[in-house]
C-alpha cells in the first residue's frame, strides 16, 4: 500500500535540544519566585523545581499518562509558598520557564526546505510529547513551515504520551488515514519507533550511531534522510 502521510516527532527529530532542566539558565523564573514570596535560593529553586518534574515524569512513566506544566506548576508553587497559588501566577511562572528552557532549542539548517519537499508528495502531522500545548505551534511557526503540517498533535492534549496507543490514534483520526498508509519518524526507540509500528505504521528511528537494533533500511542518519528512505520503500 502507498504511504501518503508521514507523522514527525519533533524534539531531537526536527529540532535539536537540551532537556535540561538547570543548565539553560532560570534567572527569570527564580525572580518571579522570589517575587511570589518564596525564600528558595536560585540553586534551591532548580532542586526543587527539578524534585517536582521528576515526580510528576515518574507518574507518567506508570500509564503514560500526561501531565501539563500548569498542573506541575501549580504543585511547585503551592509548595514553595505555602499557599495555594493563584491561575495567573502560575501561568506567568510556567510562561517565564518555558521562554528560558526554549533557550536549549536550536533550529536545524535547511529544515523549511525539507518539509517544503515533503509536503509536495505527502500530508504532514507532528505527534509530539509535551507539556505545554503552544510550545512546539510556536516553534514551527517560528521556523516558518507550521502551514505545511495539517495537524499537532501533542500529548498533553490528548492526555496521552508516546508510546500509549492512544496518542497514536488520535493522529490517525485527525488526518483520517489508515495506519498502513502513515510513515513515522522520531530518535526515540520506544516511542518513535517500536509505538507506532504496534500501531500498524511503517517507522524510521534516527540513530546515526547504531544503538538500537533495527532494520537498516529503518535506520536514520537524521531526518535530511528521510527522503532516500522513503524511495526505497
Amino acid at each position: 500500500m502507498a504511504r501518503t502521510h508521514i507523522f514527525l516527532d519533533f524534539f531531537g527529530t526536527l529540532v535539536d535540544y537540551s532537556a535540561s532542566r538547570t543548565e539553560q539558565g532560570y534567572e527569570s523564573s527564580h525572580e518571579l519566585l522570589r517575587r511570589l514570596g518564596a525564600s528558595l535560593t536560585y540553586q534551591e529553586f532548580l532542586d526543587a523545581w527539578s524534585r517536582a518534574l521528576a515526580e510528576f515524569d515518574r507518574m507518567s512513566d506508570r500509564d503514560d499518562r500526561e501531565f501539563s506544566m500548569a498542573e506541575a506548576g501549580t504543585v511547585f508553587l503551592a509548595e514553595s509558598l505555602a499557599r495555594r497559588p493563584a491561575p495567573a501566577e502560575v501561568e506567568e511562572f510556567v510562561s517565564r520557564y518555558i521562554r528560558e528552557w526554549n533557550t536549549g532549542v536550536r533550529y536545524l539548517p535547511g529544515l523549511a526546505d525539507l518539509i517544503e519537499e515533503l509536503s509536495a508528495e505527502y500530508r504532514l502531522a507532528v505527534v509530539t510529547n509535551t507539556h505545554q500545548p503552544t510550545l512546539v505551534p510556536d516553534h514551527l511557526e517560528t521556523m516558518g513551515v507550521l502551514s505545511s503540517f495539517d495537524a499537532v498533535i501533542t500529548s498533553v492534549e490528548v492526555g496521552w504520551r508516546k508510546p500509549h496507543p492512544k496518542i497514536y490514534a488520535a493522529a490517525l483520526d485527525a488526518l483520517g488515514v489508515q495506519a498502513s498508509s502513515a510513515v513515522f519518524v522520531g530518535d526515540t526507540h520506544v516511542p518513535d519507533y517500536e509505538g507506532p509500528e504496534r500501531a500498524g505504521m511503517t517507522a524510521f528511528l534516527i540513530d546515526p550511531h547504531h544503538r538500537v537494533a533495527v532494520p537498516e533500511t529503518r535506520r536514520l542518519a537524521s531526518v535530511f534522510d528521510l527522503p532516500r528512505r522513503l524511495r526505497e520503500l
